[in-house]
């Protein structure tokens, strides 16, 4: 199998977790087939036939609603990249806990489904809701905590009836496949990937902050056991990475391109710069893909390389909020957010 249609980097084998394989980064839409997995539990086993999504809570209606009634809702599709908030924890100094992802736990998909807040107006929330759970099918047991939890998530009411949060019937314009949350899994745009609930089976709106080990035990930033300043991971960091070359390749003197993408959950990227003197300089690449609203964008840089050495080569992505990665990220406990400059070393012969 040749490297643009290699398969995922397996990170973990119960439950499933998997990488993109960023050296494939040949088409802005990742497919199926290599999109990145995050789970937490085995894979659910789901009804065949009676799957229903429950929305109740602080609604005036609760309703229960099939596939094939989904399927019947005005959709939108949305391109949309998502990113795991423990992407590049393996190179956080020192170690923490947690699968240790690399660059790869990042993809890119159109995504086509029917608009949450639609399904709320519907349902009637109430003007007393203040968030939104989202429970999926998988569940199991915690290593801190005792009993069965299933995957559950909550955003604030505002965020849950923004229109371009969406309950998602397709992927790449094709039924969701299983893995990745079949029949219908929430989109949440800009968020790191834990917000975007798979296998969706109950909406539930309440009136006061969920409470969930999910929400309040993983995916919070703190920087030691009793760091009271803690907060929640939200919106996805400005990052970039490098896909072609490798790190520590080696290569001939000569005329090479540099590829790779960014992107950031607090607006568009604007630029992409490089380096090949440790920061001292940069200059900025050239893009391959148009801005494109909640959308990673692949750049390229053409190296020509005269003299057989060391190189060491960094990128760094900006945004329209004027959002710069750092040389180094802010190290937490949880290993989250890791949107340090990226850097790669090649050999030329």
């Amino acid at each position: 199998m040749d490297l643009y249609h290699a398969g995922r980097i397996p990170r973990s084998i119960i439950p499933e977790n998997q990488e993109f394989p960023m050296l494939s980064l040949s088409s802005r839409i990742t497919p199926e087939f290599q999109y990145y997995i995050r789970n937490h539990f085995p894979y659910p086993s789901l009804p065949l036939n009676d799957w229903v999504l429950k929305i109740e809570g602080l609604v005036h209606k609760p309703i229960s609603l099939s596939y094939q009634t989904l399927y019947q809702c005005p959709q939108i599709t949305l391109p949309v990249t998502m990113e795991c908030a423990g992407n590049k924890r393996a190179y956080y100094q020192p170690k923490t806990k947690g699968d240790q992802w690399e660059q790869g736990a990042v993809s890119h998909a159109l995504w086509t489904g029917v608009p949450l807040r639609t399904l709320l107006q519907i349902a009637g929330i109430m003007p007393d809701a203040r968030e939104v759970i989202f429970e999926g099918a998988d569940a199991g047991e915690r290593v801190d905590l005792p009993g069965m939890f299933p995957f559950a998530r909550s955003l604030p009411i505002e965020k849950a009836m923004d229109p371009d949060t969406l309950i998602a019937l397709c992927m790449n314009g094709k039924p969701i496949p299983y893995k990745h949350g079949y029949p219908a899994r929430l989109i949440v745009p800009n968020w790191y990937g834990m917000a975007s609930v798979k296998w969706l089976s109950r909406i539930v709106a309440i009136d006061h902050v969920f409470m969930g080990p999910f929400q309040t035990n993983d995916y919070v930033i703190y920087r030691s056991e009793t760091d009271s300043q803690r907060r929640p991971v939200t919106l996805m960091k400005v990052n970039s990475v490098i896909a072609q070359p490798t790190d520590q390749a080696v290569v001939r003197r000569g005329r090479h391109f540099i590829t790779g993408t960014a992107w950031s959950g607090h607006g568009l990227v604007k630029k992409v710069q490089i380096s090949f003197d440790h920061g001292e300089t940069w200059d900025q690449v050239f893009w391959i893909d148009s801005e494109e609203k909640y959308s990673w964008r692949r750049w390229m840089w053409e190296w020509h390389v005269a003299e057989p050495g060391t190189y060491t080569i960094r990128v760094k992505a900006t945004d329209d909020k004027g959002n710069t990665q750092p040389l180094q990220a802010d190290w937490n406990v949880k290993g989250y957010e890791n949107n340090s400059i990226f850097q790669i070393k090649v050999y030329v012969e």
